[in-house]
């Protein structure tokens, strides 16, 4: 029988996600475990794949259509045999209430799925192909929501634009194009000064801002900060990687000596919840990737008892698919606790907001020749990196916090120590 396409909860943020693009058309053949459509999450773009083998007989939710909430039904598979009234009981026994809601749904031509025998051309009808907008029978201009909505943001004529999407439907990457290509006339600049620019907020974005205005009026932060001596640190670094295929950063170092830190301090390896504490297991430490979106947080497990060169690979490895949108929301969530480096950039020192449901982040500042006094009590030159810990006072007391950060200098001003 029909099998209905559902948004499932693990492409999904809390409430929904926006249908990003679909990967299949409708008539098209469809395997168990094929990619379907993608999904933009909060930080990723996440594949939804076919559970049952049949054709895609009907979309239900057009791409480009935002906020669908978990649950929704988004498509619908045709087993062997069946024609468009199977999908038509399908949606009635379902619920009419939980089927897609008339804005983000278009109609569907009739397809009848072909046996498996049968030709690939047999079963999918010819899709036309894109047009420049024009109303539909109704008066209705034939453009996603999300499309008319940034229309009408940009001030950008919907008549003049051509759709790509679906039977020519005109999606939000068509009404971006024609922004671009024209320019803003909202309001008259003054003085030869340029018209100013209004972006609508993305939901990665979105998500930044609710999480971190969350943890930051609803987690009690406090801060340590301790200046690490770095010379035997670089001085290692520089012997690894003469002639090594595996180029270390200091980060990796970085994130290995967090890692075993949370080891010896393991109290600061924990979550708060509202009835518990949970410690544990793993020390895996998630690490700030800065992209165009947004931080992403990736996360390395297990990174106490993984190599500097293992650790160095994945974090290349999980940064560049942060950064086009393609990590799972399993490499995201969770983890012990953050590294946020801004060393690369030239910032001394800054305090980092917590990650919940983390209960610490550790802020890295810039390797740097500063003036220091020996234990001869003579003045020197040494490369001091400075971090600050935040932690949460709920989980964390100070002087826990404390033992950690000074865990954590040892090992960093005795580097050895991280390579065993």
């Amino acid at each position: 029988m029909a099998h209905l396409i559902k948004l499932p909860s693990v492409a999904a943020d809390t409430s929904g996600g926006t249908l990003h693009q679909w990967l299949k058309k409708e008539g098209d053949r469809v395997a168990v475990g094929d990619a379907l459509a993608e999904i933009e999450t909060e930080k990723a773009i996440v594949e939804i794949n076919a559970e049952q083998a049949g054709v895609l007989g009907r979309i239900m939710v057009q791409a480009g259509a935002a906020s669908v909430p978990i649950n929704t039904v988004i498509g619908v598979l045709l087993a062997d045999g069946e024609d468009a009234s199977a999908i038509d009981r399908a949606l009635a026994e379902h619920g009419a209430a939980d089927a897609a809601p008339a804005q983000v749904a278009t109609a569907a031509p009739a397809v009848t799925a072909a046996p498996a025998s049968a030709a690939p051309a047999s079963a999918a009808p010819a899709s036309p192909s894109p047009s420049a907008a024009a109303p539909i029978p109704g008066g209705r201009l034939f453009a996603s929501p999300l499309a008319r909505r940034l229309a009408a943001q940009w001030h950008v004529d919907l008549l003049g634009v051509t759709g790509t999407g679906p039977h020519g439907r005109i999606v939000r990457r068509d009404v971006e194009a024609a922004r671009d290509r024209t320019p803003a006339t909202a309001a008259a600049p003054l003085a030869g000064r340029p018209a100013a620019r209004r972006v609508p907020h993305t939901g990665m974005r979105r998500a930044i801002a609710r999480r971190l205005t969350e943890s930051k009026q609803n987690v009690p932060h406090f801060y340590l900060t301790v200046d690490c001596r770095m010379d035997a640190l670089l001085a290692l670094r520089s012997q690894a990687n003469h002639g090594g295929a595996v180029k270390l950063s200091v980060n990796d170092f970085i994130v290995r000596a967090a890692a075993l830190a949370l080891r010896e301090v393991p109290e600061v390896n924990a979550s708060w919840h509202e009835d518990d504490i949970e410690y544990h297991a793993g020390a895996d430490i998630s690490v700030a990737v800065a992209t165009d979106g947004g931080l992403v947080t990736p996360i390395v497990r297990d990174a106490d008892v993984k190599s500097l060169s293992a650790i160095a690979g994945e974090i290349v490895e999980l940064a560049g698919r942060a950064k086009i949108n393609r990590l799972k929301p399993e490499e995201f969530n969770g983890g012990s606790l953050t590294v946020s480096n801004l060393g690369m950039y030239g910032i001394s020192q800054f305090a980092a907001i917590i990650n919940p449901p983390q209960a610490a982040i550790l802020a890295v500042g810039a390797a740097e020749r500063r003036p220091v006094v020996d234990e001869n009590g003579q003045l020197a030159a040494a490369t001091v990196m400075t971090v600050t810990l935040s932690a949460d006072h709920r989980v964390v007391d100070g002087a826990v916090g404390a033992r950690w950060l000074a865990a954590f200098r040892t090992l960093i001003e005795n580097p050895v120590r991280i390579l065993l």
